[in-house]
């Protein structure tokens, strides 16, 4: 009984910390819709690059790639929030401070470190075209530009969507370091208060697991949905229609029937 009155106590408290929680889990989801957005942008543009036959932007790409793969998130976080305005005021470059923008730079830090993982997904799927696209696209006379957004980069999305679905969930869980920033209250900071009325284990081993847990979920989903679109679109898969339909499709006995006449025949 100690337990669960425990508990209730524990509940009790969710509740008042309920508006809270809210405006922290808004401020994860923007974190993760944008963040991933950013990493979008930089995993195409790197991978392009990269993918180039030209070294001067092949070699570009390869260094920047690396080395922000290589850096933590964390190490970069606090890189951009106390080292860079440090050259922005010596050497008086007109920025605005990353300090005084701490939501933005969270976004952009996530978006520069999970796009140089996402930068590998592009370039690998874009060698994974058939030459033999290649050759008819460049055959036709096809600008690099008319190439990739008709024939090349439509094949290569359906062949990076898991890939990519994959590090837009690991930036959902890396959103958490966030919270070290000024004035960032995302969901783990809310946790973190909640943690003083009740304990360590009700507010991240129970509401924070189920929470992130159920938004991990979502994101597959709508990653799943854009994958099926794609395949669809290219003509290797079904629609989005037939893969959510609950209507179960009639069994063809075509083949059967003339077996089973003949069956009756033999009786």
């Amino acid at each position: 009984m100690d337990w669960l009155g425990e508990q209730a106590e524990h509940f009790e408290s969710l509740s008042n910390f309920s508006e809270r929680l809210l405006d922290g889990l808004t401020t994860t989801v923007l974190l993760t819709l944008l963040g991933g957005l950013v990493a979008f942008v930089v995993a195409v543009v790197l991978g392009l690059m990269a993918g180039s036959p030209s070294l001067w932007l092949r070699g570009p790409a390869r260094v920047l790639i690396e080395f922000f793969r290589g850096i933590s998130l964390l190490v970069l976080l606090f890189w951009m929030v106390y080292v860079l305005p440090v050259f922005l005021i010596r050497y008086d470059i007109p920025l605005p401070g990353p300090q005084d923008h701490t939501f933005v730079t969270g976004v952009l830090a996530l978006g520069i470190n999970y796009g140089a993982y996402g930068a590998e997904a592009v370039r690998a799927s874009l060698t994974t075209v058939p030459k033999g696209q290649w050759e008819a696209t460049t055959a036709l006379s096809m600008s690099w530009v008319h190439k990739m957004r008709r024939i090349i980069f439509p094949q290569a999305w359906a062949l990076m969507i898991p890939s990519l679905a994959n590090l837009w969930i690991h930036l959902l869980k890396g959103s958490a370091i966030v919270y070290i920033l000024p004035r960032v209250n995302d969901l783990t900071f809310e946790l973190n208060n909640l943690r003083r009325p009740t304990d360590v284990w009700f507010s991240h081993a129970f509401v924070g697991l189920v929470t992130y847990f159920l938004l991990a979920l979502v994101l597959l989903f709508v990653m799943q949905a854009l994958e099926a679109r794609a395949k669809h679109r290219l003509g290797r898969g079904p629609s989005l229609r037939e893969v959510f339909s609950l209507r179960l499709r009639p069994v063809s006995t075509e083949g059967s029937s003339p077996a089973a006449g003949k069956g009756g025949e033999d009786r």
